[in-house]
């Protein structure tokens, strides 16, 4: 219609309204006698902040894309929210609000579509939700009635966002252009392009290979098919629909075999029965390089072998990786007081055996349900999880040095516990006496086997904490087992334990070469402090804890006391090098040391690009794996040579420190604990793992076929 026209009739039914839209053509026509230059101006908003909550600001803008035939305009929202503020999915979880945009008020518009980025997980006590941090750019696409009218954009964006509390806050959008005579906005056309590659597109590589509604479990099971394999598959059901808004579905349980995964998903509904059965579910499957959507309708045909096949699995690695730890070098200091315990229980009966040997292994269960639920705590309280992470605390690790070196002053004789007459008498009528110590050891082998990883424990632990609280328990019970078995076996026989030697001098010989052992732990745990207090603070702490030792082997007396003094003086030397070994400063071959970068994953696509591998290296000083896999494989030929490439580039994730960033990425993986390697190349852009205990043959294959140069 004439210009004229229009604003009569735009007069007579919104006279404020006319003003706006006088003022913006008498702009649009100012503007038309400017030079081209100026017209390049980008449409847009401007930010808003709502100055009642100026933690969240956002713009609209226009990204000047056009489609005359389909009378569309590409546009975009992008929302800026500081610290720990969140906003909304369209289908936002177990709690939240999606972001919503009344618009109805515009002129010249027949819809907004708008687009959503694959949103990320948070979970604060126990309640997950779907959305966004920090920046989301929304693509948004226009659709006109006319593209040679001008354009009235008015909308009220009602914007949620939240932390531990939570906020609406409406922003009013508004723009006026020509959507015929737009000009391209390089800013909002990266922006635009940013937001859009994050958004679900169709992909003809995923196929649904099965759907079933278990209505006794009450659960969703999806299993999906891809030909390339899959990394680290997340599966989102979108219950944005009318009929699902009512229904929560948990975090899934995302099974892998080959190229094929088992998405099994809780759902419950507070106001109606749940009765999924022949729904027709819409689903976000994402990996790396893939973000995809289609639906499921679910089935009454059960899947073959969908998670108790996966279960038992887990537990019989759980219960081997279990069993390993108690030869892995974590764990061999305390073997000195476990010997002990098993040359003392020589003349016990055979009750009094095995009453002892099940409070070691009853030590060792409780320390495994501890350790649960402290990681269920965390996993409540929205925190980082992983094995090993309570050697991130220096006050842990203060304590376990001073127990480790009260331990070891103990079995070196150098302080006993004596009790009164009448408390002896008393314990010894009970036949109890050394059960609570029993029990003791077991707990305390637990709490040092943290920092040591096998292949078995890796993957047990990476199931347990990616799937729920009930697995996770269960998986944690049966790494207890595992590693009780030795103890539970002599509890069920305790005649094994008269083929040990008999009782005699020798103990206390044996006695104080484990205590130098414990010994030995307790001053790699004093090393491990460094990283928190600092070197001379640690030095000092050492040079006292020395001192009170060798003062009290001054007042022991005979050549048991010399002894005793030589060896200490030998261990005391280590000391020192342990602290260069731990510190990094000591290698052992003549090279130098490696040159490795702050790990930086949004750089690492890009040398790729390049034509560069990148070798990743995820560690942390308290793991011993990670020490044998630097000294016995990384620093030495061939590996070293290759490390030292011009076109590979070495990165380093640190930590023995609490790190957000390096949890992310070591979760981004399925993994849950350290160490941790991975390769990528030009032949193997999505990253080739190594296994958790690494081979010079291993590595070397992995490099080449990272390269490119090997099939």
């Amino acid at each position: 219609m004439p210009i004229c026209v229009y604003l009569e009739h735009l007069t007579l039914k919104h006279p404020v309204k006319s003003l706006t839209v006088l003022w913006s053509f008498l702009s649009i026509f100012l503007l038309s006698l400017l030079p081209l230059k100026v017209m390049a101006t980008e449409i847009n908003t401007g930010w808003l902040t709502d100055p009642r909550h100026p933690p969240v600001s956002l713009r609209f803008m226009l990204t000047g894309e056009m489609d005359l035939q389909a009378k569309t305009v590409e546009g975009l929202l992008e929302v800026q929210l500081d610290g720990d503020w969140k906003t909304y999915w369209r289908s936002p979880g177990e709690g939240g609000v999606a972001p919503t945009m009344d618009w109805s008020q515009s002129e010249n518009l027949t819809g907004v579509e708008w687009h959503w980025p694959v949103p990320g997980r948070y979970e604060f006590l126990g309640v997950e939700t779907l959305g966004y941090k920090e920046r989301v750019v929304f693509p948004l696409t226009l659709h006109l009635d006319n593209m040679q009218d001008p354009a009235w954009f008015l909308g009220t964006l009602t914007m949620p966002s939240c932390t531990n509390i939570c906020v609406l806050n409406d922003y009013e959008l508004s723009l006026t252009f020509q959507p015929d005579q737009l000009d391209l906005s390089e800013q909002a056309l990266h922006l635009y392009n940013q937001g859009i590659s994050q958004v679900p597109k169709p992909s003809n590589t995923v196929e649904v290979m099965g759907a079933f509604w278990d209505q006794a479990k009450e659960t969703a099971i999806f299993q999906m098919s891809r030909p390339q394999g899959w990394k680290n598959p997340d599966v989102f059901v979108d219950g944005s629909r009318d009929e699902l808004k009512n229904f929560i579905f948990d975090t899934p349980n995302i099974q892998v075999n080959g190229d094929t995964i088992t998405a099994s998903f809780k759902v419950t509904n507070w106001l109606e029965p749940i009765d999924l059965h022949n729904r027709a579910l819409p689903l976000v499957i994402t990996d790396q390089n893939l973000a995809t959507e289609l639906q499921a309708t679910l089935g009454n045909e059960p899947l073959k072998g969908h998670q108790d096949k996966g279960l038992l699995t887990i537990i019989i690695i759980a219960l081997l990786g279990g069993l390993i730890l108690n030869i892995m070098p974590c764990v061999l200091p305390v073997l000195g007081m476990k010997l002990s315990s098993v040359i003392a229980a020589q003349g016990l009966e055979k009750r009094q055996i095995r009453h002892q040997f099940m409070a070691s292994a009853g030590g060792i269960v409780v320390s495994f349900w501890l350790l649960a639920l402290f990681l269920i705590a965390l996993k409540l309280s929205g925190q980082a999880l992983g094995w090993g992470v309570q050697f991130q605390s220096p006050w842990f690790i203060g304590m376990m040095a001073l127990v480790t070196a009260l331990f070891a002053a103990n079995m070196m004789g150098l302080f006993e516990i004596r009790l009164s007459s009448n408390t002896t008498t008393w314990v010894a009528t009970r036949g109890d006496s050394s059960y609570s110590g029993h029990f003791v050891q077991g707990m305390f082998a637990t709490l040092l086997a943290t920092p040591c990883s096998a292949p078995f424990l890796g993957t047990a632990v990476a199931f347990a904490l990616g799937a729920d609280y009930l697995v996770l328990f269960l998986v944690f019970t049966a790494l207890a087992i595992g590693m009780a078995t030795p103890w539970l076996l002599i509890a069920g026989f305790p005649q094994l334990a008269s083929v040990l030697p008999k009782p005699g001098r020798w103990m206390n010989t044996v006695k104080s070469l484990f205590g130098l052992m414990m010994l030995a732990t307790s001053l790699w745990l004093l090393s491990l402090m460094t990283n928190f207090i600092g070197i001379p603070v640690t030095l000092v702490i050492g040079i006292i804890f020395i001192s009170t030792l060798l003062w009290r082997l001054g007042r022991i007396k005979g050549s048991r006391s010399v002894a005793i003094t030589l060896a200490f003086l030998c261990f005391a030397s280590a000391a020192g090098l342990l602290f260069s070994f731990n510190s990094g400063r000591l290698s052992t071959s003549s090279t130098a040391e490696i040159n490795w970068q702050p790990l930086e994953t949004e750089s690492i696509a890009t040398a790729v690009e390049q034509g560069n591998t990148v070798f990743v290296d995820i560690t942390a000083d308290w793991c011993i794996t990670c020490k044998a896999n630097k000294v016995g494989v990384l620093q030495k030929e061939p590996v070293y040579s290759q490390l030292q490439s011009d076109d590979l580039i070495t990165m380093q994730g640190d930590w023995t420190r609490p790190s957000e960033y390096v949890t992310e990425f070591l979760q981004s993986y399925g993994r849950f604990g350290v160490p941790f390697n991975i390769v990528y190349g030009p032949g193997a852009p999505d990253g080739i793992e190594l296994p958790v205990i690494l081979t010079s043959e291993a590595v070397i294959k992995v490099i080449e076929q990272a390269r490119g140069s090997a099939q």
